[in-house]
C-alpha cells in the first residue's frame, strides 16, 4: 500500500459506501452477471489515470487549469467540468454519511441486541462525530497525512472485502459467464449498469489526480512511478469492487434472496456467514464510507484552487470553509432520517454525464506535441482513451435511458 501515491485517493473517490451499495445489490440480485462491466470500468479507468498523471508529470501543470487555458470556451468547459463534479459529490457524500453511521450502529446491534430501538438520534450522533473527526483531519493541511489516513481506511476495507469473498466464494463458472457483456432484462437493469460505471469510472478520480502529484512533488523524473501507481490502484479498485459482488453472490444469490441496502447484509448474511463474518463485511463497508468521506470532503476546494491558481493549497482558509461547508451538507440524510440507498445510486449515474467530457479534454491535451514533446500519447493510449470515451458515451446514453424510465415509472 505504501507503493501507492496518489492512486490513494483515486480508490477513495472510487469505492465507497455506494460503490458497496451497487456491488452487494448487483451480486445478490444478478449473481456475477455485470462482472464484464466493473471489468471495463477498471481497465478504463486505467487508461484515464495514465493518461492524467503522464500529463501532469510532464507539463506541471493541472487539468481544470488546463482546460481553462489551453482549450477554445476552456472557461465555460472548466466551469461545466468542476460544478458537475462538485454538485454530484456533494450529493453522494449526505448517503455516504448516513450509510457510514448506519453501519457502525447495525454492529453495535448485531453483537449488543439490548441498544436496539429507535435508531434515529444514535445514527445522528454518530454521524455527527464522523464528520467532526474527518473536518479535524483535514486542518493538519498537509498532503503526506492524508494520504497516510486513506492507506488505513484503503488497507482495512480491501482486507475486510477479501476475506469476506472466501467465506462464501461463488462458482467459478459464474465469473467467467460474467465476462460475457449482457444487460439484465428487468426493472432497473440499465441504471445498474450505468450506476456501475459512474461508481468505477469517477470524474474526480482523473480530474484532481494532477494537483495531487504536484502536491505530492512528481515531476518529469517520476514518470515511472506515475505508470505503476496507475495501475496499481486500477488493480485494487477491481480486486475490492469484486470482492464485494462475490461475497453478496456466494452468500445471498443462490439462496433468492436480495437487498436494498447495505444493512440488509447484516441481517442475510448471518446465517451463512455468523456474526464475525458479518462484522468483518461491515468493517470493510464502513472503511469504504470513511475513505470516500475524506476525498469527497477535499474536493470543492482542490477544484476550486485548481480553476483559480492550478496550485494544490490545502492551508488556505478557502480550503477550510469549503470543507467546512461539505461538512453541513453530509449531514443532510442524517438530519432528515432518510434511507439514501435509491440517491445513492441515481447520483452515480448522474456522474457519468460529466465523463465523455473530462475524457475528451484530455484527448486532446495529450496529444499537444508542445506540451507534451517526445512523451505525447502513442497508439495505445491513444485507442485505449478513444475506446473509453466511446464506452463512457453508450453508458452515458444508457444512463439517460434509465432516469428516463424512473420518471415514466
Amino acid at each position: 500500500m505504501l507503493g501507492i501515491g496518489p492512486g490513494i485517493f483515486c480508490i477513495g473517490y472510487t469505492i465507497g459506501t455506494g460503490s458497496v451499495t451497487s456491488m452487494a445489490k448487483a451480486g445478490s440480485q444478478f449473481g456475477m452477471q455485470l462482472l464484464w462491466v466493473l471489468v471495463l470500468s477498471c481497465v478504463f479507468s486505467w487508461v484515464l489515470m495514465e493518461a492524467y498523471g503522464r500529463y501532469a508529470v510532464i507539463t506541471g501543470q493541472t487539468s481544470i487549469y488546463s482546460f481553462k487555458t489551453k482549450l477554445k470556451g476552456g472557461k465555460w468547459i472548466s466551469i461545466l467540468v468542476v460544478g458537475g463534479i462538485i454538485l454530484a459529490q456533494w450529493n453522494s457524500l449526505s448517503g455516504i454519511l448516513g450509510l457510514s453511521a448506519n453501519a457502525i450502529y447495525e454492529m453495535v446491534v448485531l453483537f449488543f441486541p439490548g441498544v436496539s430501538g429507535d435508531s434515529y438520534w444514535p445514527v445522528l450522533g454518530i454521524a455527527i462525530g464522523l464528520i467532526v473527526l474527518m473536518y479535524a483531519l483535514l486542518l493538519v493541511g498537509q498532503y503526506s497525512f492524508f494520504e497516510k489516513v486513506l492507506i488505513v481506511f484503503v488497507t482495512v476495507m480491501g482486507i475486510s472485502f477479501i476475506i469476506s469473498m472466501f467465506v462464501v466464494l461463488p462458482d467459478p463458472g459464474q465469473m467467467l459467464a460474467g465476462l460475457v457483456p449482457s444487460v439484465p432484462d428487468v426493472a432497473g437493469g440499465k441504471l445498474l449498469v450505468a450506476a456501475f460505471v459512474g461508481t468505477t469510472m469517477a470524474a474526480p478520480t482523473f480530474v484532481v489526480r494532477p494537483l495531487l502529484m504536484k502536491g505530492k512533488g512528481w515531476g518529469p523524473s517520476h514518470t515511472a512511478e506515475q505508470s505503476k501507481d496507475a495501475w496499481i490502484s486500477a488493480l485494487l479498485m477491481l480486486v475490492i469492487n469484486l470482492s464485494i459482488m462475490a461475497a453478496a453472490t456466494g452468500a445471498l444469490y443462490a439462496e433468492g434472496k436480495t437487498i436494498e441496502k447495505v444493512m440488509d447484509m447484516v441481517y442475510t448474511l448471518e446465517p451463512v456467514a455468523g456474526k464475525f463474518a458479518v462484522a468483518l463485511f461491515m468493517t470493510g463497508a464502513l472503511s469504504a464510507g470513511l475513505s470516500s468521506v475524506f476525498p469527497i470532503l477535499m474536493v470543492a476546494p482542490l477544484l476550486v484552487a485548481d480553476y483559480k491558481e492550478g496550485e494544490l493549497d490545502t492551508r488556505s482558509r478557502r480550503f477550510k470553509i469549503l470543507t467546512g461547508f461539505a461538512c453541513l451538507v453530509g449531514l443532510t440524510v442524517p438530519i432528515l432520517g432518510a434511507n439514501p440507498i435509491f440517491a445513492q445510486i441515481v447520483t452515480q449515474v448522474a456522474a457519468v454525464f460529466v465523463l465523455p467530457l473530462v475524457i475528451a479534454c484530455m484527448l486532446y491535451l495529450i496529444n499537444q506535441k508542445q506540451l507534451m514533446g517526445t512523451h505525447r500519447a502513442g497508439i495505445w493510449l491513444n485507442l485505449g482513451l478513444v475506446a473509453s470515451l466511446v464506452f463512457a458515451c453508450i453508458i452515458s446514453y444508457t444512463g439517460y435511458l434509465a432516469l428516463m424510465e424512473l420518471v415514466r415509472g
